[in-house]
C-alpha cells in the first residue's frame, strides 16, 4: 500500500508546486496592477483567498472550521496560528475573511515569482535587524489604519517534524498590544499530516480548524506582553496536545 501511495505522491508533490507557481504566473499581470495601490488591496485580497481555495482544492483537501467567537466583518484583528506545513498560508486564507497583510521573513523575498507578490503585499522583516523590525511596527500602524487586520505564525518558523508548538516569537503581542485589536488564535490540527516537509508524506484529506475565544488587549500594556504571549500558546498548544491524545 505504502509503495503505490509514494507513486501518487511523486505526482501530487510536483502538482502542488505548478499550481503555486503557474497561477500566480498567469494571474500576474493583472496582481501588478492590483497591488501597485493601496486603495486596491481588499481587492487583492479577495484574489489571493480565491488561489488560497483553489490550491487546497485541486489538491484535495477540505477545510472544516469550528469557531468559538465569531469575527466581525469591519473590525480590525491580529489572526495567529501554528505554523507546520506548506499550505498554511492557503490554509489562512481560506479561513478568514477580513482583509489581512501577513507578516513574515525577508528570506520569502527570494523566492521566483511569489516573493515579488510577497515584497508588494506583505510586511516583511530581518528578526537580526532593530530597524527592519521598527519599520513593521510602523507599517502595521498604517494598514490598520486603512481597517486592515495583521496575520503572523508566531512561531516565527516551521519547527522540525518532532516540534508540537515552537516557542512564541513577541512580536505579534507587541503588535496587538500596541495597537488594543484583539488576538485571534487558530489552531491548523492537520497540516502536519497532510502536507509536511517530507516529500513521501501527507495525503488529501480534512483539515480541520478551530478559531478559539479572542484574547482581548483593551487595556493592556507591554508589560503585559509576556502573559499574553503565554496564554495565547498554550490555548494552540493544549489543543494539538489533546487532539494527538484523542488520534492515538
Amino acid at each position: 500500500m505504502n509503495f503505490f501511495k509514494n507513486i501518487f505522491r511523486i505526482v501530487w508533490r510536483p502538482w502542488f508546486y505548478s499550481w503555486v507557481f503557474f497561477t500566480i504566473l498567469f494571474a500576474l499581470p493583472i496582481l501588478i496592477i492590483v497591488i501597485s495601490y493601496d486603495r486596491f488591496y481588499k481587492s487583492f485580497f479577495k484574489i489571493a483567498r480565491a488561489w488560497g481555495k483553489t490550491i487546497l482544492f485541486v489538491m484535495g483537501f477540505k477545510p472544516v472550521v469550528e469557531t468559538e467567537e465569531e469575527i466581525q466583518i469591519d473590525k480590525s484583528y491580529l489572526f495567529i496560528a501554528n505554523h507546520a506545513s506548506l499550505i498554511d498560508v492557503m490554509l489562512m486564507l481560506s479561513v478568514i475573511k477580513n482583509p489581512a497583510v501577513f507578516v513574515g521573513k525577508k528570506e520569502v523575498r527570494k523566492l521566483p515569482v511569489f516573493g515579488y507578490v510577497a515584497r508588494k503585499t506583505s510586511i516583511l522583516v530581518d528578526r537580526g535587524n532593530a530597524e527592519s523590525r521598527k519599520e513593521v511596527y510602523i507599517s502595521a500602524q498604517e494598514k490598520l489604519n486603512k481597517g486592515l487586520s495583521i496575520a503572523i505564525f508566531p512561531e516565527g518558523l516551521v519547527p522540525h517534524e518532532d516540534v508540537i508548538l515552537s516557542e512564541f516569537k513577541n512580536g505579534a503581542f507587541r503588535l496587538a498590544i500596541e495597537h488594543q485589536i484583539p488576538i485571534v488564535p487558530i489552531t491548523f490540527y492537520d497540516v502536519k499530516k497532510r502536507f509536511s516537509w517530507n516529500f513521501f508524506g501527507g495525503w488529501p484529506g480534512k483539515l480541520r480548524v478551530k478559531i478559539h475565544k479572542f484574547i482581548q488587549t483593551e487595556g493592556l500594556t507591554l508589560d503585559d506582553m509576556e502573559a499574553t504571549k503565554e496564554k495565547a500558546f498554550t490555548i494552540i498548544y493544549n489543543e494539538l496536545v489533546s487532539d494527538m491524545n484523542t488520534q492515538s
